[in-house]
């Protein structure tokens, strides 16, 4: 069975480096510079490390307004920079969690494809220390002129999908109430 804390970890993972080669897609010059950042956030464990590399290199504000679902129109003006951050510290969070238990052996960068939507999505594997392996896949979008992380599906699940059961299912419990979701996500 899946969780929601294997999943962030193999993303996580997912992001540690492989070397560029010439005329490379932009997309997968981007993912290693992703790479690069993150595994420089896992040699220091810290949420503060993590929390820099998710605001430069994921579309928060996307997803952040994704991840509340039927509730995405509650949030006010006034709350909305707050709670993106909060978004942001919530994924660093596990991210740091995560990353202690998950040492990575080996990753490979694949091939750069568009969807139907005109996101690119580039495929990847990792091979753990422990053995195992699996695939995962990026969803980028370009925006304000480069690309940001979208979404990323581990074992062909979203994370975009788990994070807004979460966070749906938490302001189901309260009323729809986003101050109590926006202070739970810096917890």
């Amino acid at each position: 069975m899946i969780t929601r804390r294997s999943l962030l970890a193999g993303l996580s993972a997912a992001l540690l480096a492989s070397p560029a080669s010439a005329g490379d897609h932009p997309s997968l010059v981007f993912m290693r510079q992703v790479a690069k950042d993150m595994l420089a956030a896992h040699r220091q464990g810290t949420v503060a490390a993590f929390l820099r590399v998710v605001q430069r290199h994921a579309d928060i504000p996307d997803i952040a307004q994704d991840s509340l679902g039927k509730y995405s129109s509650k949030l006010q003006a006034s709350q909305k920079a707050r709670y993106q951050k909060g978004v942001a510290t919530y994924l660093a969070r596990y991210f740091a969690l995560s990353s202690r238990d998950y040492t990575v052996a080996k990753y490979e960068l694949g091939d750069a494809t568009v969807n139907k939507d005109q996101d690119v999505v580039v495929a990847s594997r990792v091979y753990l220390m422990t053995g195992q392996s699996y695939s995962v896949s990026w969803k980028l979008v370009w925006k304000g002129g480069a690309y940001k992380v979208r979404d990323v599906s581990v074992l062909g699940f979203w994370l975009t999908n788990f994070q807004r059961k979460d966070f749906t299912d938490y302001l189901a419990k309260r009323n729809g109430n986003i101050n109590m979701l926006i202070t739970a996500l810096y917890g």
